[in-house]
């Protein structure tokens, strides 16, 4: 009888390597099923994404009906068996009110806008309740010390006029 441990074929190595990668004990008959995804390995598409492809199919179905009721006769639609249908009036009008109430809508936003923002000579242009004033260093430091980041603070008006509007030749 051959040794368990001579190999003498090339069909003898694989059997032998197939042996290997084999995990030994027990597999449950649900863990080895045709699929190639488990459960738990399946992951859906995100909500955003389904709504957006719901959206714009959407979108291209009402346009497609849209189109059909506005350049369909009204004898072929009734022939197809479409007898309730709006009057062509709104063919037109719908677009124009919705493009109007777009522009009116745009025209409110930006005119709250002008309403909420202060005058131009008002402080609050430059002071609120969030500006920060530079702050000092420690007065012991030497010259020579590693100083540390300045902090973060509000620059002050005079000093942006001064770096601005005043000629780099008076300095």
């Amino acid at each position: 009888m051959e040794e368990a441990h001579s190999v003498s074929s090339p069909r003898r190595v694989l059997s032998f390597s197939k042996r290997k990668k084999q995990k030994p004990g027990f597999q449950d008959t649900d863990s080895r099923s045709s699929s190639p995804f488990r459960a738990s390995e399946v992951h859906g598409p995100k909500p955003s994404e389904v709504y957006g492809f719901v959206g714009s199919i959407s979108t291209v179905v009402a346009t497609v009906i849209f189109l059909i009721w506005a350049y369909v006769p009204d004898k072929l639609l009734e022939s197809i068996g479409i007898h309730y249908y709006p009057s062509r009036y709104w063919v037109l009008a719908m677009p124009t009110y919705l493009m109007v109430t777009l522009m009116l809508a745009l025209a409110f936003y930006i005119g709250l806008n002008f309403i909420a923002t202060p005058p131009p000579t008002s402080l609050n242009t430059l002071f609120d309740e969030y500006s920060r004033e530079p702050g000092e260093f420690d007065a012991g430091m030497e010259e020579g010390e590693d100083r540390p980041i300045d902090p973060i603070s509000d620059i002050d008006i005079t000093r942006i006029n001064d770096l601005m509007f005043n000629s780099s030749d008076a300095k």
